[in-house]
């Protein structure tokens, strides 16, 4: 293993030089699932990487890492959390750096580079060195080009296509490139990009011939003339396809937008683009959201198409919206209370959605020990009795603060004159008393 590479000042002059005609390309594709950019060339499998040998010179493979074989291939991941059908680092680990040896000198027009995950795996983060000297000295590397996709103010989850190339249309002779590769981020473990393919293509080699994608029943929905756009992905569960069309996609249309002004933040936009993912291997489970992706267990919706299938979709969307996961990157922020997120997200469900379904309703022998921070229903039936006895806007409000990473007990006392827990208490007592025929939410 060698340290991360120390160029001479020679050597960086020389870079600063080339620099002038290198042109870095990337895009990244949120909704789609086929590697296709607009400027980006899609992914090859006779490029020159494709029978080079790929070496791992500093760094460690995480154990849940395909090979380096992977990264020239040909073949491209299936999903966007496909662990074995990728290369990354170890977790918890500051990158690394893979060199390629193409088994010649060879006149090099292009090096693209394609990732492709759902969080901060993404997007792509490292400098390209060439050399013609195997086992080269640090100082004989010569940087090409530094690289960093990760998009400012947004979600990093997607595609991401890389191209490096030069105005003159080679970047030089070389035999050796070596990708010095960091994380996208360090507050967690995983950051360390999921790269899926990587190709060198040749100044005189043959023309490219793109890597068949694997094949994806995907339908785009948009809202708002386009404001907002879903893809719902049923690749996995063919079968919930017509629903996801028939059912899913106007709920969509008409909820998500509603979704988006009763929890709205100052300064706050919320995301535009959102995949909803059915997924064949989810047993067990219902739905999850990661960012801007929801991920639905098609075995469990195949049981409740009729049922609570879309009202769990519109739970996730809440999350979507929410964004508390954002909250964990600022400095001083308060972490999101648990039963807040998911009281926030069935009080929409429950109580807005589809209140006519009385789903968060508390049967009399749960009544006395019951607890308004026990998340999920009870909590959005918590929240709506303080919505209804005492502020109307305490939903939104609420969600603003903790979004915004300020939650603070005081907010409950500053809004409604009591503490929480005295609120608990008195949403309690009235929970033992008869439904009045007008109780109903407030409208968060």
């Amino acid at each position: 293993m060698i340290q991360r590479l120390r160029l001479s000042v020679a050597a960086l002059l020389w870079a600063s030089a080339a620099f002038a005609a290198v042109q870095v390309v990337n895009e990244r594709n949120d909704l789609t699932t086929d590697f296709r950019f607009k400027l980006v060339p899609a992914p090859a499998r006779n490029d020159a990487a494709a029978q080079a040998v790929f070496t791992l010179i500093a760094g460690q493979k995480d154990a849940n890492s395909g090979g380096l074989d992977t990264l020239h291939d040909g073949q491209l991941p299936r999903t966007e959390d496909a662990p074995r059908e990728n290369f990354f680092f170890a977790a918890g680990t500051a990158g690394g750096q893979v060199q390629i040896d193409l088994g010649r000198v060879l006149a090099i027009k292009q090096v693209n580079t394609y990732s492709w995950h759902n969080g901060d795996r993404g997007p792509q983060v490292y400098t390209l060195y060439a050399s013609n000297t195997q086992a080269a000295a640090p100082d004989h590397w010569k940087q090409i080009a530094h690289v960093d996709t990760r998009p400012k103010g947004d979600e990093p989850g997607g595609q991401y296509g890389v191209s490096i190339s030069d105005s003159t249309g080679s970047l030089g002779p070389y035999r050796y490139l070596l990708l010095d590769i960091a994380p996208t981020e360090t507050n967690d473990p995983f950051g360390n990009t999921f790269f899926s393919e990587i190709d060198v293509l040749a100044h005189n080699g043959p023309a490219p011939d793109a890597v068949a994608t694997p094949p994806a029943r995907a339908e785009m929905v948009e809202a708002e003339g386009g404001t907002f756009r879903f893809l719902i992905d049923t690749t996995e569960a063919p079968d919930l396809t017509d629903w996801a069309h028939t059912e899913l996609a106007p709920v969509l249309r008409e909820w998500y937008p509603r979704i988006v002004k009763l929890l709205p933040g100052e300064g706050y936009e919320a995301p535009r683009n959102v995949r909803i993912f059915f997924g064949a291997d989810m047993t067990g489970l219902v739905a999850g959201t990661s960012g801007t992706r929801v991920y639905c267990a098609a075995p469990w919706c195949r049981q409740n198409l009729k049922g609570e299938a879309k009202g769990a979709i519109v739970h996730e969307l809440v999350h979507v919206v929410q964004q508390y996961e954002r909250t964990r990157r600022k400095p001083n922020a308060t972490p999101p209370p648990g039963w807040v997120t998911e009281g926030i997200a069935d009080y929409i469900r429950w109580f807005i959605f589809e209140p006519q379904t009385h789903g968060a309703e508390i049967g009399a022998r749960d009544r006395a020990r019951v607890r308004y921070d026990a998340s999920y229903r009870i909590t959005a039936n918590f929240l709506n009795w303080v919505a209804t006895t005492y502020d109307p806007q305490i939903v939104k409000h609420l969600n603003a603060v903790t979004r915004a990473g300020r939650y603070d007990k005081a907010l409950w006392q500053q809004r409604t004159g009591h503490t929480v827990q005295e609120l608990g208490d008195e949403w309690k007592a009235a929970l033992a008393k008869p439904p009045r025929s007008d109780q109903g939410h407030a409208g968060g």
